[in-house]
């Protein structure tokens, strides 16, 4: 690496290691995996500086870059085989032998609350953790299609899966998210 290249390197890591880490912690909620995301992504920078044809932002590049890094992150997670969905017989829980939610498992009327429950930093702690405790490929999803309001197009080729998958995973995790959400934050009305 020349000299100059690795001057705007460091440059590049004073300026831009906050706001990668933050954007890496959003879509993944692990801090170590987004330190690591980062890591990687400074690192094939550096290997690939001489690519780099300036006719887009410093940061605007390495932002690509760390999206693709998570891209392979959850791809790799796939081929590893980690659970993406719940195992069937839990989803056999929520549901009866007709298809109707089981009497133990069906939607509670949830207590409505005054104002937009996003303003609740105690409702955010509650939905972040509910978020984070999902397994990966629930929590990317999650997060790509409600957070980063992607479309799911998008989503499946970012993260090398079917529609029919991508629709599968985003069901259940609704269906884990809102049993989290009735466990922690909203008292069935009796």
């Amino acid at each position: 690496m020349e000299n100059n290249n690795k001057t705007e390197l460091t440059e590049w890591v004073r300026l831009y290691t906050k706001d990668l880490y933050a954007w890496a912690y959003r879509n993944t909620s692990d801090k170590e995996l987004s330190e690591d995301l980062v890591q990687e992504t400074f690192l094939a920078a550096a290997e690939s500086m001489s690519g780099f044809k300036r006719d887009s932002q410093p940061k605007t590049w390495l932002t690509g870059i760390l999206k693709n890094k998570i891209a392979e992150h959850y791809r790799k997670s796939i081929r590893q085989n980690i659970t993406t969905t719940l195992p069937s017989d839990e989803i056999a829980s929520f549901f009866s032998s007709d298809g109707r939610w089981g009497k133990s498992a069906m939607p509670h009327a949830w207590q409505s609350e005054t104002g937009n429950l996003t303003d609740l930093p105690a409702f955010n702690k509650i939905f972040d953790d509910c978020i984070e405790h999902l397994p990966a490929m629930m929590n990317a999803c999650i997060r790509l299609k409600f957070l980063d309001e992607k479309k799911g197009k998008k989503i499946c080729q970012e993260l090398g899966i079917t529609t029919t998958n991508y629709w599968q995973i985003i069901h259940r995790a609704k269906l884990q998210l809102r049993d989290c959400l009735e466990k922690y934050w909203f008292v069935p009305r009796q």
